[in-house]
């Protein structure tokens, strides 16, 4: 049965004390609707839909990076979650199958629970998933008789009984397209808030004989962000998961609680991963390679037997091949080092090509800005790079080659050949001495004045 995701990303998030849509704070590198589009995309849905409101421009651009084929469409106003819901009717007017209703502020709904309710959609007309809650709060609460659900009723709208009950509403739901759009817009506004709330399909759902689901998860999973404070919480529990998963997978953490994922990082079995490192989005590690301490990374890759850091940053465009080593304080940015290659000191290789086997001495920087242009350096196989070489781009150095330390290399350097640029060195014997005792003078009289 086909699949369409319906992913509700309209609010102000006024509690935010933002001007950046709500659904765009980030969350473990990645904005908070990435997690919900991402979680959504593992069930292969034929269609996504995200309904913007609020910022709807940067959130469509959010959106379309995590999906170019995603559709956005527009609730000008937002009057209430089945309003927004209804939005994306036109859009699914082809669309058979179910749809299932996420939100993009709540980050942390699993695959396999979003699967559950397919599976129970094949009992139900409607499928709504709830939670157990240890303080139920201003949660909507869900009223079940047996193993059906009657209806859900917001807390605003709730009697003491009913605000008593601790089975409380996620806001998910999954539902035949057809039938989703025709409860959708039965849905009338006589409430405390006078919204069109997608929770009442339940409740005209059940008028009309039809069997109303519910799927049970941990309420974890239904963690929404309303404010700072629970966005920095949110943060500590995406990286809490993301630790656990990662040992799980065979990687090593040293100290798993220094270390922070974003949400598209991917570690190969046996790598090792040292205290207070940080990995952005866009990051691969594979298998038995080391990532040392306090390292920076994002959206890079780095190859089987590497070992990068410590104090090392690399930046996009980063490609470590097998058994390179980037040792402390290097930057590695737009560049591409092949087998074996070591770069191990204080230096800096941007918009570059190193050949296998080659030593990059410390101090190296590549000169890759004219201030205006981006230029490149190549490096050939098997090359020495003396310590403290300029290599301003566009320059290619052949292989076998060599430079002299302290070189300011401009001009391509011929395989197998040793360039060195440097002043001859000039010695002028006892001055030093007479220099010295010239500034003590003068030292002396500035203190005598």
């Amino acid at each position: 049965m086909s699949l369409s995701l319906v992913i509700l990303a309209a609010g102000l998030g006024s509690r935010m004390n933002s001007e950046r849509p709500k659904v765009l704070h980030p969350l473990g590198g990645a904005p908070l609707l990435a997690h919900a589009m991402r979680a959504g995309a593992a069930l292969g849905p034929g269609r996504v839909v995200v309904v913007t409101g609020h910022g709807a421009e940067a959130v469509a651009a959010a959106a379309r990076a995590q999906d170019p084929e995603v559709v956005v469409v527009h609730q000008a106003e937002q009057l209430g979650t089945a309003h927004a819901v209804a939005q994306s009717r036109e859009a699914l007017a082809w669309a058979g199958g179910d749809v299932l209703v996420l939100y993009g502020d709540t980050p942390f709904v699993r695959p396999e629970t979003l699967e559950a309710m397919r599976e129970a959609r094949a009992r139900h007309a409607v499928v709504v998933l709830g939670f157990e809650a240890a303080d139920p709060g201003r949660y909507g609460r869900l009223v079940m008789i047996g193993d059906m659900l009657e209806r859900i009723v917001e807390f605003k709208d709730a009697s003491p009984a009913e605000q008593a009950i601790r089975l409380c509403n996620s806001g998910v739901i999954c539902a035949d397209a057809a039938m989703l759009f025709d409860l959708v817009a039965a849905v009338g506004n006589r409430n405390a808030s006078g919204e069109y709330y997608l929770t009442d399909i339940v409740e005209i759902a059940r008028a009309r004989g039809l069997s109303v689901g519910m799927v049970r998860c941990d309420e974890s999973e239904t963690l929404g962000i309303n404010t700072r404070a629970e966005l920095a919480a949110a943060e500590a529990a995406f990286q809490a998961r993301a630790r656990a998963e990662a040992l799980d997978n065979g990687v090593t953490l040293i100290a798993p609680e220094t270390i922070h994922f974003a949400l598209d990082t991917v570690i190969g079995r046996d790598a090792v991963v040292g205290p207070n490192v940080v990995f952005g989005p866009g990051v691969t590690i594979e298998s038995e390679a080391e990532i040392r301490a306090f390292c920076h990374l994002e959206g890079c890759h780095v190859s089987r037997g590497a070992v990068v850091g410590p104090f090392a940053r690399l930046r996009p465009g980063a490609e470590l091949a097998e058994d390179v080593h980037v040792g402390n304080f290097v930057e590695i940015k737009n560049a591409i080092l092949d087998e074996g290659a070591k770069v191990n000191h204080l230096s800096y290789i941007g918009d570059a090509d190193v050949g296998e086997r080659s030593n990059i001495g410390a101090g190296t920087i590549t000169c890759n800005y004219d201030g205006v242009f981006k230029h490149r350096t190549v490096i050939g196989k098997r090359v020495f790079i003396g310590s403290d070489t300029m290599l301003v781009a566009p320059v290619r150095v052949g292989d076998d080659a060599m430079t002299g330390s302290a070189s300011v290399i401009t001009v391509d350097v011929p395989a197998g050949a040793l360039a060195i640029s440097r002043p001859e060195q000039v010695i002028k014997q006892g001055l030093a001495l007479r220099l010295m005792a010239r500034l003590r003078a003068l030292k002396a009289a500035k203190q005598g004045n």
